[in-house]
Order: C-alpha cells, then sequence, then structure tokens
C-alpha cells in the first residue's frame, strides 16, 4: 500500500463513518473496513475504478467533485478523505470547504510541486518534470492546479481551518533526510488532516 494511505489509516478513528473522494479502486475504503471497522462510501467518476470498488465490496457513488457534494448534508461523515486529487479539481478551496461542511475533519494528500526535482527540472532543461509521482506531459496531465505545501497552508489559515496534523511523505534518500527540515523544499507527498 502507499505510504500516504498508511498514515491515513492512522489518522481515522475505528468504527467511524468514511467519505473518500477520488476513491479510485477502493482499496483504501476496503483497508479501513477490514483494519477499523469503518463504515463508508466512495466517490469515482472512473468507470474502470467503480468497477474495481464493486469487485472489493466497497459502497461506490459514481459523481464529479467539481460539482460539489449537495447529495450530503452536513457533518455526514465523521471524516472525508480526498487523495492524491486536489490538484485536478476545478475549484480545489470549495470542495475542501465541502469536505468540511459533510465531514468533522478531512484528510487531503496531494503532490508538492515545489520539491526540489520539480524546480531543477524546470530551471534546467526548460521543461515540465515528468516523474513516476507524476507521469504526464504538460498537455495530458490531469493536474490542472500546481500548489507547494506553503501554498496549502495559506488556504488553511485564510479560510480559518485548523491544521491537526501534517505529514510530509519523501521517496528518495535525499529528499527523505531533509523532509521534516525543508518541508516545502524537499517533500514529494502532503498529508494533511484538517478540521474547522
Amino acid at each position: 500500500m502507499r505510504v500516504d494511505l498508511d498514515i491515513i489509516q492512522e489518522w481515522i478513528a475505528p468504527e467511524s463513518r468514511v467519505l473518500d473522494l477520488g476513491c479510485g479502486d477502493g482499496l483504501l475504503l476496503e483497508q479501513l473496513a477490514d483494519n477499523k471497522r469503518v463504515s463508508g462510501y466512495g466517490l469515482e467518476i472512473d468507470h474502470r475504478q467503480i468497477e474495481r470498488c464493486l469487485q472489493r465490496g466497497v459502497n461506490v457513488v459514481e459523481q464529479n467533485l467539481d460539482r460539489g457534494l449537495g447529495n450530503f448534508g452536513d457533518d455526514s461523515f465523521d471524516t472525508v478523505v480526498m487523495t492524491q486529487a486536489l490538484q485536478t479539481l476545478r475549484q480545489p478551496h470549495l470542495v475542501v470547504r465541502e469536505m468540511l461542511r459533510v465531514g468533522r475533519e478531512c484528510i487531503i494528500t496531494f503532490p508538492n510541486f515545489g520539491q526540489w526535482k520539480a524546480r531543477w527540472h524546470l530551471a534546467f532543461s526548460g521543461r515540465m518534470p515528468v516523474s513516476d509521482l507524476l507521469p504526464y506531459e504538460w498537455y495530458d496531465t490531469p493536474n490542472i492546479h500546481f500548489c507547494t505545501f506553503r501554498d496549502f497552508e495559506v488556504l488553511c489559515r485564510e479560510n480559518g481551518w485548523t491544521i491537526l496534523h501534517r505529514q510530509v511523505v519523501s521517496e528518495s534518500a535525499i529528499s527523505a533526510a531533509f523532509k521534516d527540515l525543508l518541508p516545502n523544499l524537499f517533500g514529494e507527498t502532503a498529508i494533511y488532516h484538517l478540521t474547522r
């Protein structure tokens, strides 16, 4: 399992109600149901991923996150999760606001576009970086909003959202050694746990 998904599991209380936005193949919800006895739903737009969720026995609803979460009432869930999708949304700040309306807490992960390898690649090649984490060319990427950890923390502060936990994940040895000292430069993936 991905490192960020392991950390998310640690932050979710047993037997809680969880909504997973952009749930992909449903692996996180399946693991949470097995390990923490959570009840939950996933929202997904990709038909192939929806089929995988159903094969896993995960409750899934086909839904475009850019259209909001109006079909869910206030405080319907204990935790709302969104992994590696924030940067693909048209208005990510509105989706986070909705996450905190329908859930008491939310957990969000996203790639750090200010990480040193991305900066280095852009500075010396003059081209947008392509990596294992972000394997897209500039013209076919689903990522439309590029942000750094610092950008996200400013958004939280401006909206009055409280950061309960922040974890920075890095795969490479160089980045891992310095990620806690300079997270905005060396962190590859951010994991934020928020509340209102």
